[in-house]
């Protein structure tokens, strides 16, 4: 799938924002628009808008969690350094660097589709997740305006839905999950891995600072509609003392957040080797280290991992989110995962030599992320 043949045209739509690019009828979904806007936060990418045959996603496998995902964006502008969703953008020959964070593929009729998959016969109302993948509240969120489309139609059509998210831009919504909370079991969800602001920066440059994804969660869970916290990903020798988990577990607890589930940074192709990239230029002292605790593949030593989950889990306990306001049990739930798998073993062998392209396009879809 690719995106070639493009001749450049005027807007026709009369916004006057940026250009519009014609892609050829052959391109990914049949033929896509792409605009650039000349706005401060839009400055340097592009959105190729696509007519998407389906939206809902089949989760391969068997998973207690749920079946079924929405993701309305391909791409995300958070510019997360270490997101496992970067290998998907080689899949359209865009790498999975600069072009995951900048090249925004937008299904603009997500909602009308969804509506129809919904109001088909053997549609069983399963659980749908979003934001498994990439963000559905990035940036580009605040200019399409699908989410409180998609949440209307889910409600209406009686399907329970849950939303992970580091967009602050999920409050926009609350009254339209509040009001799908009415009828259908709405599951919240931020992912908040540290509190650090100067590591935010250089880390997760296109997401709300931490103080604000904090702010979210308390506006949540004061709405009724309660927030977990995703603890993730916690990043080895950099968020990871006791010193920086107790305080973003007294931080996280203090919002209000109903439950945590803390994961160690896991590194799979494309995002590897992003994120080998940056860890040279920004902590080069840290690539030896890397190296040895990832030796086995994408996910950290597990004896690592049950050490940090451990102090994560004690700590929840110390700051009471494993309790209820009545003193009854409140959930803390253990990582996602806790093995090993193999991946591309050389990124941090290779860290200084600059930036990634991507991984092979026939590496393996990332696993979805779990919810609360």
């Amino acid at each position: 799938m690719r995106w070639s043949g493009q001749l450049v045209e005027k807007p026709q739509d009369g916004s006057g924002q940026g250009e519009v690019v014609r892609a050829g009828q052959q391109e990914l979904f049949g033929g896509a628009v792409a605009r650039t806007f000349d706005t401060p936060e839009f400055r340097g990418m592009t959105f190729y808008e696509v007519q998407a045959k389906s939206v809902l996603n089949r989760v391969p496998g068997a998973t207690p969690w749920f079946s079924w995902t929405i993701n309305p964006y391909r791409g995300c502008t958070h510019a997360c350094v270490y997101c496992f969703a970067r290998n998907t953008h080689t899949y359209l020959d865009l790498d999975a660097g600069h072009d995951f964070d900048s090249k925004i593929v937008v299904k603009v009729n997500a909602p009308q589709v969804l509506r129809r998959e919904l109001t088909r016969p053997s549609w069983q109302r399963e659980h749908v997740a979003m934001g498994t993948n990439v963000d559905c509240y990035q940036r580009a969120e605040g200019r399409y305006r699908m989410m409180p489309q998609i949440i209307e139609t889910l409600a209406a059509a009686d399907t329970p839905f849950s939303i992970l998210t580091k967009g602050t831009l999920i409050l926009r919504d609350l009254a339209a999950l509040e009001k799908a909370a009415q009828r259908v079991s709405v599951g919240l969800s931020f992912s908040i891995g540290f509190t650090d602001e100067e590591l935010w920066r250089t880390a997760e440059p296109g997401t709300p600072s931490p103080l604000r994804r904090l702010e979210a969660v308390r506006k949540l869970n004061e709405s009724g509609l309660g927030c977990g916290v995703l603890m993730a990903p916690i990043l080895p020798y950099l968020t990871d003392s006791p010193s920086r988990l107790r305080a973003s577990v007294a931080a996280i607890a203090q919002a209000g957040a109903r439950s945590i589930m803390p994961i160690v940074l896991h590194l799979r192709p494309g995002a590897r080797e992003w994120y080998a990239s940056w860890l040279a230029q920004h902590h080069p002292g840290l690539i030896e280290r890397y190296r040895g605790l990832y030796r086995g593949g994408s996910y950290a030593d597990k004896r690592y991992q049950r050490r940090i989950t451990e102090q994560v889990m004690g700590y929840a306990r110390e700051f009471g989110i494993d309790r209820d306001s009545a003193g009854g049990p409140r959930r803390v739930t253990p990582p996602a995962r806790d093995n090993n798998s193999a991946a591309s073993g050389g990124a941090f062998d290779h860290a200084a030599g600059g930036g990634a392209s991507g991984a092979p396009p026939d590496a393996p879809v990332p696993e979805q992320l779990r919810l609360l």
